[in-house]
């Protein structure tokens, strides 16, 4: 009897031992898997998640577009809405010597960030110099660029050929060389983009007799 007792209590630990086991090996599985998942979250998660984010950070902002327009007197630089844009034959190389009531008459074509370059003008002769006053002014060619106050707004050049504060005021030929012939008018570009009104330089005062505001 005592034999049989102790046969009946051997199976019964026998067979908890193998229940106990396989358990312990489901929840060893179970969590292995886990850590599995975890690990595979874990890398994806580690993807670089800025990556587009950046990329969609690169174009400039606050950029002049510098355009071209033609006329019979040829091709030269309008900014992106189609205003004129002229250089002085007074200024030496990328030194502007337009200053107080001459850059009220002449504005200069000034940029927030990196000017850009459309139609035929040529992105490798775009630059910027510093002003006094810590504007960037845009330069093409070496030559600093300006507008003119008595332009009543795009597709006018009323400023060619002017001999304003000693000078000759010449539009600009995508070559970077003074265009010398008659215009008064043009049509400007119709696939250029179009330059928002912040774009006017932001020296000029607020009235059209010193270059701001145009549509």
């Amino acid at each position: 009897m005592g034999k049989s007792m102790f046969s009946a209590v051997s199976g019964r630990t026998k067979l908890a031992a193998g229940v106990g086991g396989a358990l312990g090996a489901a929840l060893l599985v179970a969590a292995c898997g886990s850590s599995a998942s975890s690990s595979t979250g874990a890398a994806a998660s580690g993807t670089p998640a800025g990556a587009s984010s950046s990329s969609s950070g690169a174009s400039a902002s606050g950029g002049t577009v510098i355009e071209t327009a033609t006329s019979s007197a040829g091709t030269f630089l309008t900014n992106g809405s189609g205003r004129a844009v002229y250089l002085w034959a007074k200024d030496t190389g990328a030194t502007s010597n337009c200053t107080g009531a001459c850059a009220g008459a002449w504005p200069p074509v000034t940029t927030t960030g990196s000017a850009t370059a459309s139609g035929s003008a040529k992105a490798s002769d775009l630059g910027t110099i510093t002003r006094s006053d810590g504007s960037k002014q845009v330069t093409y060619d070496g030559h600093p660029l300006y507008y003119f106050s008595g332009d009543s707004g795009p597709g006018t050049a009323t400023g060619q050929g002017s001999d304003g504060f000693g000078a000759k005021w010449w539009l600009v030929a995508p070559t970077g060389s003074d265009v010398t012939a008659s215009v008064s008018s043009f049509t400007a570009s119709g696939g250029a983009p179009a330059a928002p009104a912040s774009s006017a330089p932001a020296s000029a005062p607020a009235s059209k007799s010193a270059g701001g505001s145009w549509s």
